[in-house]
C-alpha cells in the first residue's frame, strides 16, 4: 500500500502538492488496492512539487515518479510547466494530456506519471474530483450546492474560483462525524467506484505495478 514517508529513498514515489490530496490517495488505495507499493511525499504546495522533481528522478533506485497537480484555471499553463521540468531531465511529455492520466516511458529513465486534477482535460482542483465521489441521488448535495449560491457576492469570502469547495465542504460538514475528504472516503460517505475514481486508480497501478 501507499507507504508513509520514510529518509530512505523509494523505488515508487507519488508527489503531491498538499496534506488533502495525500489523504485522498491513501484512503482510495486502502479501499480498492490495499497492497499498491509506493510512498506518497506531500511538498506543500505546487512550486517547491516542481522544484522537485529533477531530484526525485536522479533519486537513487528510482524506478517510477508520479505527478499529482491542480490544473486550477489554465490546465495548458500548469502542463507545460510539469513539460518542462521533465524535459529538462531528458524526459518529454506529449502536447496534451492524456484523458486516462499520462505516462512515459524512456530508456535508463524512471517512468513518469501526470495527473491533473480532476480529470486531466478540464480546469479545476481536488474538490472537483472528489465531488464525483457524492453518491448519485444524496439528498443532500442540493442543498450544499443551494446554500453557497444562495450568499450574496458580498458576504462571500472565498473567491469564484473556490466554490465548488464550498459546496464540498458544506455537504461534508452535514455528516455524522464532520470529516475532511480523506476520512469520509474511509467512513464510506463518499463512493470508489464511479469512473473518474476507477480511472484514476488505473493510471495508479500502471504507474506503479
Amino acid at each position: 500500500m501507499a507507504r508513509p514517508n520514510s529518509s530512505l529513498p523509494s523505488p515508487q514515489i507519488l508527489l503531491v502538492e498538499g496534506q488533502d490530496d495525500e489523504h485522498v490517495v491513501r484512503h482510495i488505495l486502502r479501499r480498492c488496492e490495499p497492497t499498491l507499493d509506493f510512498v506518497i511525499e506531500n511538498r506543500e504546495g505546487i512550486g517547491p512539487l516542481l522544484d522537485s522533481i529533477g531530484a526525485e528522478l536522479r533519486a537513487p533506485g528510482r524506478q517510477a515518479l508520479g505527478i499529482l497537480v491542480d490544473a486550477n484555471t489554465d490546465l495548458s499553463s500548469r502542463w507545460d510547466a510539469v513539460k518542462t521540468r521533465l524535459s529538462t531531465e531528458g524526459i518529454g511529455l506529449p502536447g496534451h494530456p492524456a484523458a486516462g492520466g499520462t505516462i512515459v516511458t524512456v530508456t535508463s529513465k524512471p517512468r513518469v506519471g501526470v495527473w491533473l486534477m480532476p480529470d486531466n482535460t478540464s480546469g479545476g482542483e481536488l474538490e472537483d474530483f472528489v465531488i464525483e465521489m457524492v453518491p448519485a441521488g444524496d439528498t443532500v448535495w442540493p442543498m450544499s450546492q443551494r446554500y453557497i449560491d444562495a450568499i450574496p457576492e458580498q458576504d462571500r469570502k472565498f473567491s469564484k474560483q473556490k466554490t465548488q469547495r464550498a459546496k464540498l465542504d458544506a455537504w461534508l460538514a452535514a455528516r455524522e462525524d464532520p470529516r475532511r475528504m480523506g476520512s469520509a472516503i474511509r467512513a464510506r460517505d463518499l463512493e470508489v467506484d464511479g469512473i473518474l475514481c476507477r480511472t484514476f486508480l488505473a493510471w495508479l497501478q500502471n504507474l506503479f505495478t
